[in-house]
């Protein structure tokens, strides 16, 4: 679906008229002569106050036909309420109009808000019906083109930076939702390469001999399972000019997980498709960086393994050595993304100069536990980077919660025969994990872990998505990287 910019409507489109809290009398009726009448009738039929998302549909007489008009809500008139009511737009028109026009008017919305209600409604539109060959025409997309009519100077341009972004969430949402008899490693590798072609970035790939070579033994031991083989893919972003990344992303990429030798129950066990949707949220931003040119030197490093249970899959009690050396009693292969992410870790501090590293993962059912399905968990080493992320979060909502690090929890991973395990006690499941990672990140680096395992999917409609993949962390990053590491 596109958003385009208009200086009038099109008579033939659905016409949507945002109305504010208690602001009916606010609203543009220029473009829609004769229609306040009904309008007012229908809102008050419906209680209809302007409550963000609420929508009141009614068919108004023009030139002997009818016409489709929504007011729809705004509510007070907030980035977050045009972002709620984009999305509802969307939702109630995507298969039932094939444009639809929404007259700003009457509205007070700053560029920023207009950016946010276009982002949300071109989000809300993204579906996967690739493999859905008996799909009903009632319940296929016609929605082609939202227009917006007489909006705010700067809007345009704010809205381009949101469109790059929303490129980038459909990326990540394509990786999350494929499946996995067609996504693993190498594919995986293939789809972003070719998604992000033509935009500047400097792609690395790593396949299992080279990693071999650099020592990277906890990655390829979840691997060695698998018939599918590893990789590393890093995505490299040079907007601030030649140099090493301030910053590194880190991504999970376990694209099916089933736990290995320590396998999975079978009920909800499809769902560990979406496991390496830590690396599709890195991809995605990464994406979404290149496409707007940002002014940051930034690097996205994605491991990507498959984790399965054949006969050489690492066992329970065996010990890995990782790339930093440092060595690792596994005791459950269903704890098996930090091992993927520690030698991601030290490989992008070996080979690039970072200052920050902010790692992604849906790394542990005991946040979701936590906190459902509502915020990421958040753990960092750096009280300033921790409170950066957290005030994205909820500029974005793409929201994050902040957990606790401490040596006491650390002394939960001691091993008696290696440097450490893989895995704490049954409690604080999700701190022991980061504590985990924590061993991994050089002194003098900041570094942020984002536990997104109740994040990347969801059971239910959102703002900005359908059922589905959610493409949580795109807006996250790349306001993250706009608001502190662009001059």
């Amino acid at each position: 679906m596109q958003i385009t910019f208009a200086p009038a409507a099109d008579a033939a489109a659905v016409l949507a008229l945002p109305v504010e809290k208690g602001g009916l009398v606010q609203v543009g009726w220029e473009t829609a002569p004769g229609a306040r009448p009904l309008a007012e009738a229908a809102a008050a039929a419906h209680r209809f106050d302007g409550e963000a998302g609420a929508i009141v549909e009614l068919f108004v007489p023009t030139d002997g036909s009818p016409r489709r008009i929504l007011l729809l809500g705004v509510g007070d008139g907030g980035e977050a309420d045009w972002g709620k009511a984009g999305g509802a737009l969307t939702a109630r028109l995507l298969t039932s109009a094939t444009a639809a026009a929404v007259d700003l008017a009457g509205a007070s919305a700053t560029p920023a808000a207009v950016a946010r209600f276009a982002a949300a409604a071109a989000q809300r539109s993204w579906r996967h019906d690739a493999y859905r060959t008996k799909l009903p025409e009632s319940a296929k997309p016609t929605l082609a083109t939202i227009a917006l009519v007489h909006a705010p100077e700067g809007a345009e341009q704010a809205w381009s930076g949101q469109s790059a972004v929303t490129d980038g969430m459909a990326l990540t949402r394509q990786l999350v939702t494929e499946p996995p008899n067609l996504l693993y490693p190498e594919t995986f590798v293939e789809q972003v390469t070719t998604s992000v072609e033509g935009l500047g970035l400097e792609i690395t790939v790593l396949d299992e001999p080279a990693m071999h070579a650099l020592g990277m033994g906890a990655l390829l031991g979840v691997s060695q399972g698998s018939a599918r083989d590893a990789r590393l893919l890093a995505l490299k972003w040079n907007g601030a000019g030649e140099g090493d990344p301030a910053l590194a992303l880190v991504g999970k990429g376990v694209t099916f997980d089933t736990g290995g030798i320590s396998i999975k129950p079978a009920a909800g066990m499809e769902d560990m498709k979406w496991d390496m949707g830590g690396a599709g949220a890195v991809a995605g931003a990464m994406k979404a960086l290149a496409a707007r040119k940002a002014r940051a030197n930034v690097i996205g490093v994605m491991g990507l393994v498959e984790n399965m249970p054949d006969g050489n899959a690492i066992r329970p009690a065996d010990v890995l050595t990782s790339m930093s050396g440092q060595t690792i009693e596994v005791l459950n292969t269903d704890a098996e993304g930090r091992l993927v992410l520690c030698d991601c870790i030290t490989w992008v501090q070996r080979t690039h100069r970072v200052k920050a590293i902010v790692d992604l993962a849906t790394l542990t059912g005991a946040m979701i536990v936590s906190l459902g399905n509502e915020y990421g968990g958040l753990f960092s080493n750096d009280d300033a980077l921790a409170e950066q992320l957290l005030a994205v979060g909820l500029a974005t909502d793409d929201k994050l919660w902040r957990f606790p690090l401490s040596a006491t929890y650390d002394k939960l991973l001691e091993s008696p025969i290696a440097d450490m395990k893989n895995i704490g006690p049954r409690g604080a499941g999700s701190i022991t994990a980061a504590q985990f990672l924590q061993r991994f990140v050089d002194d003098g680096v900041t570094w942020a872990h984002l536990d997104i395992a109740g994040m990347v999917w969801s059971d239910k409609p959102g703002t900005h998505h359908d059922k589905g993949a959610t493409g949580y962390g795109v807006r996250l990053l790349d306001r993250f990287v706009r608001d502190n590491f662009e001059g």
